[in-house]
């Protein structure tokens, strides 16, 4: 068994988490030999003008191969790669053969070339590796205690999301405030994660714990351990107070407590009750705000009661069953006030999601907050903190309806678990929570709700379905998610090849955007920039990618970022296809940290055409595998038919006809099916017609595709682009 204590500032970073399990593991005799090397060459590409030595390395005493690597090597300050750590290795007689696995090793001998976040990645993959190769027959446990101290943003805690789905040999128990919410990245997850509710001591713990602590009547013992609820802190407090009389009730244990707080400092727990985390800053301000010292003394007081403790980045927390019961001594009143005052305090520091999602609590607490007020804080936090940073208030305004809140907030609440779905791509959910209605498209949140609606119809493939549900909140509704509707109408004309109208409906939509409304500017520019690239016009594509791209930067929104890295692989695929690989990459990562599994697809793909332009066929066909294997989960039918393609033309050149024609057929029927990308179908055709082998049903398919299709320019100068490329493409 090995432990994280998030607490910990330093186990909170990846490399230094896997070196205190690596420590701890390593005490109990778990080799690490290609961690251990990995490690090396991380720490040293870290420390650069530092030499590896016992002193600095922090497991050494418990690694054999870094101790015969410093044995082998001493004197010689700096060791530079993993290739000349091999080779140190390998000077050795008697080891050389036991060690011939290191050195054949392609992972190990690959990471002098990978960048850094790569190379942290790699040092994760040989931990896990090494830790599965030791744990075959002797199952093992690690425990990551305090997770909510990570933070609640999507990047927060990717590292830890990638660990422990490599610790597939053991048990890894996360202790957590509140439900992880992992789904939101990846729905496989919900097979994996079993939540298990964090209760009181058993009753039969409790009196043990009593016995050993000297309360010696067995009916005493009894009370008391009962009114503890389990919590070991009241019994102690029982067990220190039970000289001094009876202890017959939880609140009396409670009086006995406040016994020993002075007035000054009850009346601060009794305020800070109502939070679910606070700074020195929020204590003045509440203290200021309730006429109370807000004095450095008095804080520190506080924080040092054995039932608050930090929560890390400087805040701290009270225990639940100590907030409860300091909460029940506020009166109504006095609770709505503290709320009040908190909502303002939380609403000076809304720069990131965190931020924005505990001025939201207090406000839906404090009565301030109202749907549309709402819905502006949710695409914030969207903005900063993707899928899960959104799931966070989904379950606050879920917990305050439970409460009794006020159900005109129930649209609100269904229409932001709607859009968590489509952050994700998960058409299969997006339409569970949006069945057949009809929508009430005058409210914001109604209209909203259809939009989602529409967009899951659009995902699976239902593409009129969701074109009828776009034109109808664009008819109907007068406010801003008639925005939206409009531009995703334009894109489905777009991608049914009427360019014409797509750019004329966007043109009618931007009317009336406000200037700073930069999320929708930069969706309206990546549109264009979509249709630009679907019609082979990949100068004017670029040009409108970093508009858009810009408009994403100026709002701060980590989703339009990773969106923009996917349609650059997608654009230089076709333009530079050597610079696209590096762009793909880089898009993989960014999308996986979201949990956006379709566009992760749509980065393979991009990085399939660009390996296949390249000549690199072997490759290729690797990412491509990945890109349908992804593209599949995410049940994205028009991305999964584009990366077919892009497998009928890696048929041809493998001059594998026959299976360049069935990919090819494959593609079109998806497409004819979802109703999209005419341009593709027409391509397919040709695409047949170099290989020899011409279909009827394609052909007829490819001439009614020509014909609904309306260029930018003219038929003649797209299908001059189209041939070009796609000769390109074929070699």
């Amino acid at each position: 068994m090995a432990t994280l204590d998030l607490q910990v500032p330093a186990h909170r970073q990846q490399e230094d988490a896997l070196a205190v399990l690596r420590g701890q593991f390593g005490e109990q005799g778990v080799r690490f030999d290609r961690y251990d090397i990995a490690y090396a060459v991380l720490w040293q590409r870290l420390h650069p003008h530092l030499g590896l030595t016992r002193s600095e390395l922090p497991f050494v005493e418990h690694s054999e191969i870094l101790r015969e690597v410093l044995d082998s090597a001493s004197g010689v300050p700096v060791f530079g790669t993993a290739v000349g750590l091999l080779k140190v290795l390998d000077k050795g007689n008697a080891t050389r053969k036991r060690r011939r696995h290191l050195r054949d090793d392609e992972t190990l001998r690959q990471l002098d070339v990978l960048p850094g976040a790569e190379l942290v990645d790699a040092v994760t993959f040989l931990f896990a590796e090494d830790l599965r190769a030791c744990s075959a027959d002797v199952p093992y446990v690690v425990l990551v205690d305090a997770y909510d101290a990570l933070g609640r943003t999507a990047v927060d805690d990717v590292w830890l999301r990638d660990l422990a789905a490599q610790l597939d040999r053991g048990l890894t128990v996360v202790v957590s405030r509140e439900p992880l919410g992992w789904e939101a990245y990846d729905a496989d997850w919900r097979q994996v994660i079993r939540q298990m509710p964090i209760e009181g001591l058993a009753m039969e713990a409790r009196l043990e714990l009593l016995a050993d602590s000297g309360v010696t009547d067995a009916a005493q013992r009894q009370v008391i351990a009962q009114a503890s609820v389990g919590l070991p802190f009241y019994l102690h407090l029982a067990t220190d107070s039970q000289a001094r009389g009876n202890v017959v009730s939880q609140d009396e244990i409670a009086q006995r407590f406040l016994q020993h707080v002075n007035e000054e400092e009850r009346r601060y727990l009794q305020l800070l009750s109502v939070t679910r985390t606070f700074d020195y800053d929020l204590f003045q301000g509440l203290a200021a705000a309730f006429q109370l010292p807000g004095g450095r003394l008095a804080w520190e007081g506080l924080i040092a009661y054995s039932f608050v403790y930090p929560a890390g980045d400087g805040c701290f927390q009270l225990h639940q069953l100590m907030a409860d019961m300091l909460r029940v001594r506020l009166s109504p009143e006095m609770a709505q006030d503290a709320h009040l005052v908190l909502h303002t305090l939380w609403s000076q520091r809304t720069d990131d999601a965190a931020g924005i999602r505990e001025a939201v609590f207090h406000g839906l607490h404090a009565g301030t907050v109202r749907d549309g007020e709402l819905l502006a804080h949710a695409d914030r936090i969207t903005a900063y903190g993707g899928a899960q940073g959104i799931t966070g208030l989904i379950s606050d305004i879920r917990a305050h309806l439970d409460d009794g809140g006020d159900p005109a907030l129930e649209e609100t609440a269904a229409c932001l678990a709607a859009e968590a779905a489509v952050l994700l791509g998960d058409s299969t959910r997006i339409n569970a929570l949006t069945p057949e209605t009809v929508w009430r498209l005058d409210s914001e949140a109604g209209a909203r709700l259809a939009v989602s609606a529409a967009h899951g119809r659009r995902i699976s493939g239902q593409t009129a379905h969701a074109l009828r549900i776009y034109t109808d909140v664009l008819a109907v509704h007068s406010g801003a998610a008639r925005r939206p509707a409009g531009l995703w109408a334009a894109d489905l004309h777009m991608a049914q090849g009427r360019f014409r109208q797509a750019f004329e409906l966007a043109g009618q939509v931007v009317e009336g955007c406000p200037p700073d409304d930069h999320v929708f500017l930069g969706d309206l520019a990546r549109l264009v920039h979509l249709a630009s690239r679907f019609s082979y016009d990949f100068t004017t594509a670029d040009r409108h990618l970093e508009e858009a791209a810009r408009h994403y930067r100026q709002a701060g929104t980590i989703v339009g970022e990773a969106l923009i890295c996917t349609n650059r692989a997608e654009l230089l695929a076709w333009t530079n296809p050597s610079e696209a690989i590096a762009a793909a990459g880089a898009a993989v990562e960014a999308n996986s940290d979201l949990g956006a599994t379709h566009e992760v697809g749509k980065a393979y793909s991009a990085l399939g055409q660009a390996l296949l332009a390249l000549g690199e066929i072997a490759e290729a066909s690797t990412a491509l595998d990945s890109a349908c294997a992804a593209l599949e989960k995410a049940r994205y039918r028009s991305g999964r038919a584009r990366a077919e393609l892009l497998r009928a033309c890696l048929h041809v050149r493998n001059e594998e006809p026959d299976l360049a024609a069935a990919s090819a057929r494959w593609a079109v029927g998806e497409l004819l099916a979802v109703e999209v990308y005419p341009t593709l179908i027409t391509t397919a055709n040709k695409l047949l017609e170099v290989v020899e082998r011409p279909d009827e049903n394609v052909g007829e398919a490819a001439r009614q595709a020509w014909a609904a299709i309306e260029p930018i320019d003219s038929h003649s100068a797209l299908e001059a682009r189209m041939t070009y490329h796609l000769r390109g493409l074929l070699g």
